[in-house]
């Protein structure tokens, strides 16, 4: 399975939160693609509800929640659509977001005092683990991204993945904490004195990963490492895509690209994608939805988070159609 996870880690570690600096130059795929393949994967996006935009307005009786679909690190094509989503902001009861201030330095002191969360502190490390040519690969992938050899070695592959999924032209320019969508609102928020709180526990990115095996999650270290030449051209057209309001159609780009690989069936591909949803994006919504109602019932609630979970069955937009919200998109 490992090219196919490559397909899922690139899918759903970019749409969720990949940088992009303005050195990041890349092919957009889309412009390059057959325009019948590219009818498939737009048919296959919208055959999902709500596949289309990222800002939305959520209304049951008196209970408003505005909804950002979120790209967590830097661009400048965030001024413009935080300026228009500024009224809802600063006239929220609350602010809802996947990591509120307090719940990162939760995540932080965490990791502080149990280094094990991103090390291996124990038994074999990265370049004991993996043969000898992908730990050559792998090493000189994090030393393109300013992390030496002996760093890398002591990482756990789910923290190794995350940093894969920014590439060395990316990571080279990032300076301090990224000021994506997410961070701008809670700024906001605060000096408007909203109180901001988190959609979730600050320790589910432990748990998303602890669902995933050792074997699975090396796996995907060596398949990832398979289309790294071909990073900034993933990376462009996702970037692209969320804002054109087109994340779900990257995700299926991503579904598409996997049914080329050999040696899998279309049924596989749609297996493992159904799995990795279900544990990154689906599982998450439906526990956020109590969160969102029961703030939306004291007063309006402006809500901000990835935007890959706005999409889909279990998406949190038609989880709140079917506890009786009406959904509107907002024209920013």
């Amino acid at each position: 399975m490992s090219r196919l996870f490559a397909a899922l880690s690139f899918a759903l570690g970019f749409l969720a939160a990949a940088p992009l600096a303005a050195e990041c130059v890349g092919q957009n795929l889309f412009d390059t693609m057959d325009p019948a393949r590219r009818a498939e994967v737009q048919a296959a996006a919208d055959a999902v509800p709500f596949a289309r935009g990222n800002f939305w307005r959520a209304t049951k009786g008196d209970q408003i929640i505005t909804l950002a679909g979120t790209y967590h690190f830097d661009d400048p094509r965030h001024a413009a659509n935080l300026a228009a989503l500024m009224p809802a902001i600063t006239g929220a009861t609350t602010v809802l977001v996947e990591a509120s201030p307090e719940a990162e330095k939760q995540l932080k002191s965490q990791i502080a005092k149990d280094p094990g969360t991103m090390v291996i502190t124990e038994g074999p490390t990265l370049n004991q683990q993996l043969p000898p040519d992908v730990w050559k690969e792998l090493s000189e992938a994090m030393s393109a991204r300013g992390i030496p050899a002996f760093m890398t070695a002591k990482f756990k592959p789910w923290y190794v993945l995350t940093l894969l999924s920014i590439p060395p032209c990316a990571m080279l320019e990032m300076k301090g904490e990224p000021e994506g969508l997410d961070r701008l609102v809670i700024k906001v928020a605060e000096e408007a004195r909203v109180p901001v709180q988190s959609l979730e526990p600050y320790d589910t990115l432990f748990r998303i990963f602890g669902s995933l095996t050792e074997a699975e999650l090396t796996e995907m270290l060596v398949s990832t490492l398979a289309i790294e030449p071909q990073g900034e051209d993933y990376f462009t057209t996702l970037v692209d895509s969320y804002f054109a309001g087109e994340s779900r159609a990257a995700w299926e780009l991503m579904r598409f690209i996997s049914y080329d690989l050999p040696g899998y069936t279309h049924e596989q591909v749609d297996a493992e994608f159904a799995r990795m949803e279900e544990i990154v994006a689906a599982s998450r919504n439906r526990a956020w939805i109590p969160v969102l109602t029961e703030a939306a019932a004291k007063g309006p609630v402006f809500a901000a988070f990835g935007a890959l979970h706005l999409s889909g069955q279990d998406g949190v937009l038609n989880l709140l159609q079917g506890q009786g919200f009406t959904i509107e998109e907002l024209k920013l």
